[in-house]
């Protein structure tokens, strides 16, 4: 095979390859920010449905120290028409916040008032737990691990899953505190797989974060959506 037809070749294979991979509805997350005292965090996911293409959005109050949603604190839309070439859904989030504002602004949260990562995960693809994650908050001379501990039962149809969170924290003192964050007996039905995709603090270092992507069983590849688990200190 000459060179140039092998390279080709080689292209449209990895294109595949790629494709298989993520066959899915890939959601986008959004970090829409804290209230001024930490007690309460808002976020956002978007996409495009794989089958209608029509673009969707979600949004979430959280209460924080709770780890759970506020009082009519989950919002939806769905656009009755398909994207047009070029869009990524992200109109659909618009729609959703500008429906919405007078939720966010009972909850006096300023979009300005994200969350500092302290750890982002560059890798795709997902983790059947037992990995240790260390990062650091500088300013606040904390070091932390954390590790996912995923729990499976069943297959295709009868898949649930849940998962908690292990979390050391440890002072320039060397002092060291831990922490279960998350909700393990809640069951979630066709979600193959956990990662820990981000750890936010919020700007007051009073409550942290953890971004989680799901990985959702789906005919032609997984939907990709995330949630959050949360944490007070």
């Amino acid at each position: 095979m000459p060179k140039g037809k092998y390279f080709f070749s080689l292209i449209v294979f990895s294109l595949i390859c790629a494709a298989n991979v993520f066959a899915g509805d890939v959601a986008s997350f959004v970090d829409l920010g804290f209230s001024e005292d930490g007690k309460v965090f808002m976020f956002a996911q978007y996409g495009v449905s794989e089958g209608s293409l029509k673009p969707w959005a979600e949004m979430r109050i959280i209460d924080v120290r709770a780890n759970d949603f506020i009082p009519n604190g989950r919002f939806g839309y769905t656009h009755t028409d398909r994207i047009a070439a070029g869009q990524d859904g992200s109109g659909a989030l618009f729609r959703l916040v500008t429906r919405n504002a007078q939720a966010i602004e009972r909850y006096a949260i300023p979009f300005l008032h994200q969350g500092i990562p302290l750890y982002i995960s560059l890798l795709n693809g997902h983790t059947l737990g037992g990995d240790n994650i260390d990062f650091r908050d500088f300013e606040g001379e904390v070091t932390y691990t954390a590790k996912i501990v995923p729990y499976i039962e069943g297959y295709g149809e009868t898949l649930r899953s849940s998962f908690f969170i292990e979390l050391r924290k440890t002072d320039k003192e060397g002092i060291s505190k831990t922490f279960t964050v998350g909700t393990p007996n809640v069951k979630r039905t066709g979600v193959e797989s956990y990662s820990i995709k981000k750890a936010l603090i919020a700007p007051n270092r009073s409550s942290m974060i953890f971004v989680i992507e799901m990985r959702v069983q789906n005919g032609n590849g997984p939907d990709i959506r995330y949630m959050v688990e949360t944490l007070s200190f």
